[in-house]
């Protein structure tokens, strides 16, 4: 759900001219928001959802609205230049002031909505329920495994030096247009399920759900 691949092009974009240590701290300060934000939600649940009367399906339905304009603007041909930092390469020494600059810059919509999106939220917050029916340890193993998917994700973050030297300006470009295509599909199929649990029988299963896994 995290999506630290996919992801990859734009994070390459967005740190380009940096060194290894800047790249890493970005990475760093990204996933452990990432963390704490997901994390949040493995305590609270439902019950936020339930506090402000929102529904799953409405969730869904706005954090596809949300992705639906993000893969819009990733289909432009200026959407990287939006994460271009002018000064990287006066800042090879400045590892901390850089990571910050960077960070506060890319909480959105890199972290919200593109890491953590509606069906990261949704995941946890439907995988948080199931936990509490083990108590403690179905908690423990919750956090653990977003711990886990966080530290993957900045470990492939932190590691993009290589896929902005081989791919260059044109192939990230090209590579961030074709993902904001699906990303255009992804918000559609997440509003799409939405409205099908918001009014059951109007649209069709094989559409919010065209490829069913089990029996």
């Amino acid at each position: 759900m995290l999506d630290p691949i996919g992801n990859l092009p734009i994070f390459a974009a967005a740190t380009v001219g940096a060194t290894l240590r800047q790249r890493a701290s970005v990475s760093f300060f990204i996933c452990g928001f990432a963390f704490l934000f997901l994390l949040f939600f493995v305590f609270t649940g439902l019950g936020l959802l339930q506090f402000f009367g929102i529904s799953l399906a409405a969730f869904r339905i706005a954090g596809g609205i949300l992705l639906l304009f993000l893969g819009l603007d990733m289909a432009r041909g200026d959407f990287l230049s939006m994460f271009a930092d002018p000064d990287a390469a006066h800042d090879k020494n400045d590892v901390r002031g850089y990571a910050r600059r960077r960070f506060q810059r890319l909480v959105v919509p890199f972290a919200i909505p593109l890491m953590i999106g509606p069906g990261a939220i949704s995941a946890v917050i439907i995988n948080a329920g199931e936990a509490a029916k083990l108590g403690a340890i179905g908690t423990a193993w919750s956090v653990g495994a977003i711990g886990a998917a966080c530290l993957v994700s900045m470990i492939c973050f932190a590691m993009t030096g290589w896929l902005s030297r081989i791919l260059g300006e044109v192939g990230m470009a090209i590579i961030v247009r074709v993902l904001g295509l699906i990303l255009c599909a992804l918000a559609i199929q997440f509003m799409l399920m939405g409205l099908g649990e918001a009014l059951p029988g109007m649209i069709s299963t094989g559409v919010t759900t065209p490829y069913p896994t089990g029996g």
